[in-house]
């Protein structure tokens, strides 16, 4: 499973993508698994549990708006916090 993170959640990830050997499981646990897998941010930087708490996502480029959507090996899930700017 590809994991793409942006902005903020990239910042506190600390890397871009990563691939987990993960599936099946549900978008809340994956969710929960990364938040264990980087639970340290720089400083100045929120962690990954708080970025998540206010990101949307995508799955295979579709938006997810349920937690409990049931993710697949091979799928590419994308972390979006929220954008500032103009």
């Amino acid at each position: 499973m590809l994991i793409r993170y942006f902005g903020a959640a990239k910042a506190a990830a600390g890397v871009e993508e990563e691939i987990l050997d993960a599936g099946p499981l549900q978008l809340g646990e994956l969710l929960e698994k990364l938040a264990a897998l980087h639970p340290d941010a720089p400083d100045g930087t929120p962690v990954l549990q708080t970025v998540i708490g206010r990101s949307t996502f995508l799955v295979n480029e579709v938006a997810a708006r349920k937690r409990d959507m049931l993710l697949h090996h091979g799928d590419t899930v994308d972390i979006l916090p929220p954008f500032a700017g103009g």
